[in-house]
């Protein structure tokens, strides 16, 4: 990928710079502005060295959201001028979008004359303004963007150790390949949240009306591995489990005393329904640690912005199934076509 610090001239020019500013929105006001403070690095870059910028970025799934409370954030966050700076619509308004439409893709272009991704948390996607886009205009990678590959990719080359992964929340069929992959690569895998459920499961244990998968993943032949940690205690309220309980937790705070990585991706309860308390507590004990620290996954990451503790992690990603599926994989469709 070419640095946006390498383009030589951008006096007059315009660039098409995709962002990810899908924030959450509450009566017509954005409750985080993580994802929009990431990019002004790259944004003002691109300002100083004379360029033009138009944003684009989605907002919701289907294209239906009005971006005006993400612009107004934009501009009181930013101070810049809007003569600079302007917003192409929601672009997932467009069918051509998510369809990866070629010919909505040169339409893009011809708005611009270099195109910068900064938006490694949507890079996973096969969509016209991630993938088609960069084709026909020479293309750079921001420095979030930037900073999210060489940093994500301290956990398979060359890891220090111990290396701890922690992974919960759900979408098992995303997660089961991490835990196959880092079985491998880490010391040990803590496994929580609804993912830990299955697991559980398989051993036995009757966890109730709690979320389990329905497919089979060879659980039974990875209980076997004796990298793999799981819960043994809960929360539970109506016959769900909610968290992990403190016998876990202080099972997990003498693996990450001792780690020199910590992988996080993914909250160990119900975030949403009063189970967080564990995640808060895990949080703590990885920010005081002396390992180095790398936290990813959309709940988990909301959650250390809300407790302000950014900055007490190595590094915190802004992706959450792109920071999945490069870990898994490591590359996204997003940045192979940067070159």
């Amino acid at each position: 990928m070419r640095s946006i610090k390498q383009i030589k001239n951008l006096k007059g020019k315009t660039a098409l710079l995709r962002v990810d500013f899908n924030v959450p929105i509450k009566n017509e006001k954005v409750m985080d502005d993580f994802k929009i403070i990431k990019a002004l690095p790259t944004i003002n870059f691109l300002l100083k060295r004379g360029a033009k910028i138009i944003l684009i970025t989605h907002l919701g799934k289907d294209g239906t959201k009005n971006i005006v409370p993400v612009i107004k954030k934009f501009f009181a966050l930013s101070k810049i001028s809007k003569s600079k700076v302007t917003f192409f619509e929601n672009i997932r308004k467009f069918r051509g979008e998510m369809k990866n439409d070629q010919i909505f893709a040169k339409r893009l272009a011809s708005l611009g004359d270099i195109y910068v991704n900064d938006a490694f948390s949507v890079s996973h996607r096969k969509h016209a303004s991630i993938v088609s886009l960069p084709k026909y205009l020479p293309n750079f990678a921001g420095f979030q963007l930037e900073k999210e590959v060489k940093n994500l990719s301290h956990v398979f080359n060359k890891p220090k150790h111990p290396f701890l992964f922690i992974l919960g929340g759900a979408k098992f069929e995303t997660k089961m390949p991490l835990i196959k992959k880092y079985l491998k690569l880490a010391d040990h895998v803590f496994v929580g949240g609804a993912l830990a459920n299955d697991f559980l499961k398989a051993k036995g244990y009757d966890v109730g009306k709690s979320l389990v998968s329905d497919t089979n993943y060879g659980i039974k032949e990875l209980l076997k591995n004796k990298k793999l940690i799981l819960p043994t205690d809960f929360v539970e309220k109506n016959r769900v489990i909610l968290d992990i309980g403190e016998e876990s937790t202080k099972n997990l705070a003498l693996l990450i005393k001792k780690a020199k990585l910590i992988l996080w991706n993914g909250p160990l309860g119900k975030y949403k329904d009063g189970g967080a308390e564990a995640t808060k507590k895990v949080l703590k004990l990885v920010a005081d640690a002396k390992a180095e620290s790398i936290i990813g996954g959309g709940d988990t990451v909301a959650l250390i912005s809300k407790m302000k503790m950014e900055k007490k992690f190595s590094f915190v990603s802004t992706g959450g199934g792109a920071t999945l599926d490069f870990l898994a994989n490591g590359t996204l469709p997003g940045l192979k076509v940067l070159r």
